[in-house]
């Protein structure tokens, strides 16, 4: 029953760590309570892109005679692109099971508990117990929907992101309350399905994270396709005892009363620290979250954790990088913390949102004197082609010495355009060498190339 690692949990972070350990040949043991894969590919980052982009193709199918194509009438079949989507999720967690075979991870079902040092307890579905030691323990349990004390999820009518993925039926009516990435993709997957929407965000802006330009051009595309955008607002109350929620939300002007079939709180995450022995095994919690060194060791020896239940943006590929450093470190490679500064977000909502590093207003309030460079996609070839003129493409670069501050961007396909940003911004790419790398044309990529242009005064397409 011994290891040289035992991961809890086998999500991005969790698996990551467990494969890369396997690489460098250390035994390795996986405890897992529920599908490999954890929260992200079970019921989180896959299964909500397979249902966007069943979103995608009806509006394209409704749009269609734009392209120059009939095809009559067009419905969404809900229950069969639940179907698809919980179908994409399984195919991408027997992906994991095959990747541990071929890694020799050998995978322990059941709840894990800290035991004292280097020994994990693990209760199986039967409640039977088990002891397993290993040199090095990981804790990677990943996180939860939040849940507000006027919010309570009951699953039915006040649901969380696990039940949104696997209603029953398209309801006809919706209140989304929280317009982060989680909030804004299921706004507008309802939404484009024939939902009537209704979001609730209690920052000024939708996507608070975000560029207050981007924020600001998601928002007139939200309401462009009739989804009520109700900013500086805040749920108060929610009666169930009806037919339909009567939602109470509180907004500048006063309180407002909202009926909807569905309440989905999207608000944040809660990490999954509680029974897992941290207090047992002496672990330090600061602020909710497991006390981390940079390299993911906790203030006991052997005891690691990584993902969202450390501090850090809570993001799949944040818990992935920060699982292979952890175990490199273990191994003692000479490995470099990661740069927090430099990690990229994205919302899959149409159009879609992605960025990296500072906004102008944190640029500017950092003290930076700054360029600012925009290219729209209306002045794009590739994006008039294709339909999807929404959006720009927005580069922030510091004046003095013409460093990549931040890269911002709404449109589309810009997900995968935004890691070209993240390597500039890691190789310290000056504007003028981003102007001066020949992009291919026609490309949504272009854009890049244009806006860093813009900055220095010499685009040639606007």
């Amino acid at each position: 029953m011994n290891y040289d690692v035992i991961v809890i949990g086998s999500g991005p972070g969790g698996y990551v760590a467990a494969i890369r350990a396997s690489q460098l040949g250390f035994s390795v043991g996986v405890v897992e309570k529920e599908n490999l894969g954890g929260v992200c590919l079970n019921w989180g980052c896959i299964p909500t892109k397979a249902l966007l982009k069943s979103a995608q193709v009806y509006e394209y199918a409704r749009h269609s005679e734009e392209y120059g194509i009939s095809v009559g009438d067009v419905k969404p079949d809900f229950s069969k692109i639940i179907e698809r989507s919980r179908g994409v999720a399984d195919n991408m967690s027997k992906g994991i099971q095959f990747l541990f075979k071929k890694n020799k991870i050998e995978v322990i079902t059941g709840v894990g508990k800290l035991k004292g040092k280097g020994v994990v307890t693990v209760t199986d579905l039967a409640g039977k117990e088990q002891d397993y030691t290993a040199k090095h323990i990981i804790l990677a349990t990943g996180a939860r929907s939040r849940e507000l004390p006027n919010l309570k999820q009951d699953g039915k009518k006040i649901i969380g992101y696990r039940q949104a993925l696997t209603l029953p039926k398209l309801p006809k009516s919706m209140v989304v309350v929280g317009s982060g990435a989680i909030g804004s993709e299921f706004a507008y997957f309802y939404n484009a399905l024939g939902t009537e929407v209704t979001l609730v965000e209690f920052m000024p802006n939708v996507v608070p994270l975000e560029d207050e330009e981007v924020s600001k051009t998601l928002e007139r595309s939200f309401k462009k396709n009739k989804i009520k955008v109700m900013t500086d607002s805040t749920v108060e109350s929610v009666d169930t005892s009806g037919d339909l929620c009567k939602v109470k939300v509180k907004t500048k002007k006063g309180e407002e009363f909202i009926e909807a079939e569905i309440v989905l709180s999207a608000v944040g995450i809660t990490p999954n620290i509680e029974g897992i022995g941290l207090e047992e095994a002496g672990v330090a919690i600061e602020k909710g979250r497991v006390k981390v060194d940079e390299f993911y060791r906790t203030n006991v020896e052997g005891i690691y954790a990584i993902g969202d239940i450390v501090p850090g943006p809570a993001l799949a590929h944040v818990a992935s990088a920060e699982g292979i450093v952890c175990v490199e470190k273990i191994a003692g490679m000479d490995v470099l913390p990661i740069n927090y500064k430099n990690v990229p977000g994205c919302t899959y909502t149409t159009p879609e949102v992605s960025s990296v590093g500072m906004t102008e207003k944190q640029a500017v309030e950092a003290g930076y004197e700054v360029k600012i460079g925009k290219f729209p996609f209306t002045a794009s070839g590739k994006a008039t082609a294709s339909g999807m003129r929404d959006g720009f493409v927005k580069l922030i670069f510091d004046a003095k010495y013409g460093e990549l501050l931040g890269a911002h961007m709404i449109g589309g396909n810009v997900t995968e355009m935004i890691s070209g940003m993240v390597v500039a911004r890691n190789l310290e790419t000056t504007g003028h060498e981003l102007m001066k790398s020949i992009h291919p044309h026609p490309t949504m990529s272009e854009a890049i190339m244009e806006a860093a242009a813009a900055a220095y005064g010499e685009v040639i397409h606007m």
